[in-house]
């Protein structure tokens, strides 16, 4: 089969390699989609390294169709030879193939395309997980979601507000904001001419002080917003693209009883990740299927343009995901 490696002078190769092998828990997924995510601009610096056991390409989450089981996935999963699923992945999507762990796999939501479908897993797990394990997020509250154009802002702002959840978030422009104002953000802050802590500051004394945020930014901005979350708020730090170093309030910290909490998807146990995928099954699936979230796609691209595709990632003009799509001969 073909996937995509990266060369010494980290260039991207469609390049042949050998066929994935299904241990007895995995199946095979013969690959339709897959879609990008900010990792894959790191593992292609050789940064954030897929983890051990996992293909060494790039490729957090797929869609395809079942092709062939492992016996132990045939005997204790509801999976069949040809069903369609998405699945998250320690690495390796950007490929023909991939040898899946069967609870690693969810079904295609009822109504989505193959492309749709490939965008789910990675974004959709990640959300979940920080606003509902670590944000403990619930209707009523006031979430701050910063990089509302982000294709994780894209699925996390419409998974907040189906969920009863008030959304702030931030742009680097008014253009971008009416963009992403489908997103159905109650606040969207333009980050280039407004500064962020003092519109928090406004938010908390119009009465929405911020319970959860779910920040890929953090830098300076997040010692300085702090002071202004509700009581007992969750500030979760998922990545440090405006920088690794903040001053915190610590009187704010302490007074407010604040949670200032680190979190990484691609470090948690297989059985906690299957745990989130089943949550997701059980509780957004449906709320995809009739309308209550929708996502936004940015583009689709085949697979042979992904150096296109991490081109839109990395000069971040795009709103919504980025999908590449591969064709079998």
């Amino acid at each position: 089969m073909k996937a995509m490696l990266t060369d010494d002078k980290q260039n991207l190769c469609w390049t042949d390699v050998l066929d994935p092998v299904c241990r007895p828990d995995e199946v095979l997924v013969k690959i339709h989609a897959a879609a990008l995510n900010r990792a894959d601009l790191l593992q292609r610096q050789g940064k954030y390294p897929s983890p051990p056991g996992c293909p060494s390409w790039m490729g957090l989450e797929i869609s395809g169709e079942i092709t062939k089981m492992g016996e132990e996935a045939e005997k204790c999963s509801r999976w069949q030879i040809g069903d369609r699923v998405c699945a998250l992945l320690g690495g390796g999507g950007y490929a023909e193939y991939a040898a899946v762990r069967y609870d690693m796999l969810m079904p295609v939501p009822k109504g989505l395309t193959m492309e749709e479908a490939a965008a789910l897993p990675e974004a959709y797990a990640t959300s979940y997980l920080n606003l509902f394990w670590e944000g403990h997020l619930e209707a009523g509250q006031n979430v701050f979601i910063p990089a509302g154009a982000s294709g994780l802002a894209s699925v996390a702002i419409p998974m907040a507000k189906a969920f009863g959840a008030r959304v702030v978030t931030s742009v680097l422009s008014d253009e971008i904001a009416e963009k992403i104002r489908p997103l159905g953000a109650d606040r969207i802050i333009n980050s280039a001419r407004e500064d962020v802590a003092a519109v928090l500051a406004e938010e908390e004394a119009a009465g929405y002080p911020i319970h959860v945020s779910m920040d890929c930014l953090s830098g300076e901005t997040l010692g300085r917003s702090l002071p202004y979350m509700a009581r007992g708020g969750y500030w979760i730090v998922i990545s440090t693209l405006d920088g690794t170093e903040t001053t915190i309030p610590l009187r704010a910290l302490l007074t407010k009883g604040l949670h200032l909490v680190g979190s990484m998807l691609r470090n948690r146990p297989p059985e906690k990740k299957a745990q989130i995928l089943a949550e997701l099954v059980q509780k957004v699936w449906p709320k995809i299927e009739y309308g209550a979230i929708r996502h936004s796609i940015y583009c689709v691209l085949p697979i042979e343009q992904a150096e296109e595709a991490h081109r839109i990632m990395q000069s971040c003009t795009h709103t919504g995901k980025i999908v590449l799509t591969v064709s079998h001969t």
